[in-house]
């Protein structure tokens, strides 16, 4: 199903939350508390590319799927997510894609990180930011059975989709992909991230079940001290993420892990959407550092994965529960309308 970008350039419609709920840490924090139930997946366990760790692949189908034979493959696309940091298929933005992607007709699928979806890692690797053979491996399994397969990632699973588009060009397994709320910047992600609001509020949430992770590895009594010590993301890239990947340092990490160099080489369509108040990614990427295949999307407000929306009474926005006002829509809506942009049909369920 190859895609045909329209001539047209792509106008969602706008995220324009009211005035009170434009603050970027309330967009942070509240939707995960706006979620729908989680849907009913259907479970595939595979190897990782190291074929030391089980991966879990969290479907939710469109219509039942057969394996592959006689090297027929599913038709129907197939939208697969890369989550965010120490995220899943039970992550509230998860929830919402299964829902919107299912409701146009496709199947829907996340892909877990080493350690994630409650499958812990067996080896000494885990998951990063720069891990683009990992990202290519899993599109790979999936190819086996599905012939047209789209990307969507979330903070660090969309810098890592972003830089597999670039990095792997016309190879790359994904006809098109949207990414949101990436740090395509590492390095200044690292930084916005030691502000005293974001080190308060984010760090304890983001680092201590990682921590938690590496300290049930197999790691020196010394590297247990340090690791327990940490504060802040930074330092415990340094200590456990960096060395444990093969990178020398956590400023070598950021520097060669970051999506933003290897966004000029993107060969196939890839939606990059960012809010201008995101409390967590830095620097994010302008129309002079893409290729011609690359649309940037920056709204506003927005927070970090947040667009968080309040339906009022002359509302259009549809929400799926009639007894809360607040929907977290927006990102798959826009998604989704990309898709159609970029020649993806739509078999809309009713």
């Amino acid at each position: 199903m190859p895609t045909s970008k329209s001539t047209k350039p792509f106008a969602p419609a706008p995220f324009k939350p009211p005035f009170w709920l434009t603050n970027p840490h309330l967009q942070s924090i509240l939707p995960k508390f706006f979620a729908p139930k989680t849907p009913n997946y259907r479970r595939v366990i595979k190897q990782d590319s190291l074929g030391e760790t089980d991966i879990a692949y969290d479907f939710y189908d469109a219509h039942p799927v057969q394996d592959s034979e006689n090297g027929k493959l599913e038709q129907t696309p197939l939208i697969v997510l890369f989550h965010g940091m120490e995220g899943s298929s039970d992550s509230h933005y998860a929830r919402a894609l299964a829902y919107q992607m299912h409701a146009q007709g496709w199947h829907f699928v996340v892909a877990h990180f080493r350690s994630c979806g409650g499958i812990p890692a067996n080896g000494k690797v885990f998951y990063n930011a720069g891990d683009t053979g990992e990202v290519h491996h899993m599109l790979e399994n999936l190819h086996e059975n599905y012939a047209h397969i789209y990307g969507v990632g979330v903070s660090l699973g969309g810098n890592a989709l972003a830089k597999y588009m670039g990095e792997y060009g016309d190879e790359a397994l994904c006809d098109g992909a949207a990414v949101i709320s990436a740090p395509v910047d590492m390095s200044s992600a690292a930084i916005t991230m030691h502000s005293f609001l974001s080190h308060r509020i984010y760090t304890p949430y983001l680092l201590n079940p990682i921590i938690k992770k590496a300290l049930a590895n197999e790691i020196t009594a010394d590297k247990i001290a340090s690791i327990k010590a940490v504060k802040r993301i930074s330092d415990f890239d340094n200590i456990f993420t960096a060395p444990r990947h093969g990178y020398r340092s956590n400023n070598d990490y950021y520097h060669s892990s970051s999506a933003l160099p290897y966004l000029r080489n993107v060969t196939h369509p890839l939606l990059l959407i960012s809010a201008k108040d995101d409390p967590f990614i830095g620097f994010t990427a302008t129309p002079n550092d893409v290729s011609d295949s690359v649309t940037i999307l920056d709204t506003v407000h927005g927070g970090h994965i947040g667009y968080l929306r309040y339906r009022t009474s002359n509302s259009n926005v549809k929400t799926p529960s009639k007894k809360s006002k607040f929907d977290i829509n927006w990102i798959p809506e826009t998604v989704s309308a990309y898709f159609n942009h970029i020649g993806v049909p739509s078999n809309k369920t009713r």
